[in-house]
């Protein structure tokens, strides 16, 4: 996990976006990752690296999480020049043992989005963990799309303040983005609207291969400019349209698994909290509903199940409070916490 320089680079200035990054750009110290443009001082040459870049690999880090046999379908590298690129990303990566002394360090150092509720960042250890992905499921009005944008306000707040000192970029499936949302929530932690919104990098989905071809772009988003925070909502939503039937389960969880794949790398490549929504799915038969007082589970199956670093499951409360429970974590116990949805985002539970 890449949270070795986040901390000295807080206050670095963010540099503007650009899509592709300039082979003599230098390279933004505010990022905790190395640039493949860098492979150019190690032989590579430029349009190998623009090659690279074409199919999504903006980082070091990037090439070196992924197999051989992906970087071999990329058009116009050969397995000569795939192989030396491997051995010049191994020279410069760290991919070896470490100690469980060092990964206590790094993760003492981990920075936590705050949800804008006191209880539920308690029931977090701090709110949002950076560096893994933070699953939100549950039905429709428990408060989903409401926490992510909160959660891409605050994540533009300074570190002291609990925020990430970096952008938003928000991936939305279902049309439900509304920007007024964000301008009464910027008010209340004191940020600019208009700067507030420009912040956040949106982006309308429309079907499974253009929502994974979203990630490529963020991946070369983050290269150039800080971000703190990605979200998708919800994840699951295109595919439950796109693929139909038992026929294509197979191929959609496949397809499932690469992308939950390619969120866990960019987790790796650029520290940031990756944050997705999901749906419910009702168990039709009669004898599970006998034996089981909720026959209603996150869609997605094992492959979300296990993809997913951190489980929150929310309900429905009392008015305008919602319940968030601890589903499904390797460090935090199995509790629950109460929030209220405001106008001004989420906020802790009103009596």
């Amino acid at each position: 996990m890449n949270t070795r320089s986040r901390e000295e680079s807080l206050n670095a200035e963010v540099q503007d976006d650009s899509f592709v990054p300039e082979e003599e750009e230098t390279e933004d110290e505010s990022l905790s990752c190395s640039l493949v443009a860098s492979l150019e001082n190690n032989g590579i040459s430029p349009s190998d690296i623009k090659k690279l870049q074409g199919a999504g690999f903006f980082t070091i880090e990037s090439i070196a999480y992924t197999p051989k046999k992906v970087l071999l379908s990329i058009k116009g590298l050969s397995e000569a020049k795939v192989e030396k690129i491997i051995r010049e990303v191994t020279a410069m990566a760290s991919l070896g043992f470490t100690t469980a002394l060092e990964v206590q360090e790094s993760r003492n150092n981990l920075i936590y989005i705050t949800t804008g509720s006191s209880d539920m960042d308690k029931l977090l250890g701090g709110g949002i963990e950076t560096g893994s992905i933070t699953e939100l499921f549950g039905e429709f009005r428990t408060g989903k799309t409401q926490i992510c944008n909160t959660l891409a306000v605050t994540c533009q707040l300074p570190v002291p303040n609990g925020g990430g000192a970096g952008k938003c970029l928000y991936i939305d499936t279902e049309g439900t983005f509304r920007p007024n949302r964000i301008v009464s929530i910027a008010a209340r932690f004191g940020l600019d609207a208009e700067s507030c919104l420009d912040n956040i990098a949106y982006a309308r989905a429309y079907n499974t291969e253009h929502q994974t071809e979203l990630l490529v772009q963020a991946c070369a988003m983050m290269s150039t400019t800080r971000f703190a925070l990605l979200i998708v909502d919800s994840v699951i939503s295109l595919y439950r349209t796109d693929y139909l039937g038992r026929g294509e389960l197979s191929a959609r969880q496949m397809h499932l698994a690469k992308f939950l794949r390619y969120l866990q790398r960019i987790c790796d490549e650029f520290g940031v909290a990756v944050v997705i929504t999901n749906q419910m799915l009702a168990t039709v038969d009669g004898n599970a509903m006998m034996f089981n007082a909720d026959p209603k589970k996150p869609a997605g199956g094992n492959i979300m199940a296990h993809s997913c670093c951190t489980r929150l499951q929310l309900r429905k409360g009392r008015a305008e409070n919602r319940v968030c429970k601890i589903y499904d974590s390797p460090s935090l116990p199995e509790s629950e916490a109460s929030f209220s949805i405001m106008e001004d985002g989420i906020n802790d539970a009103q009596d």
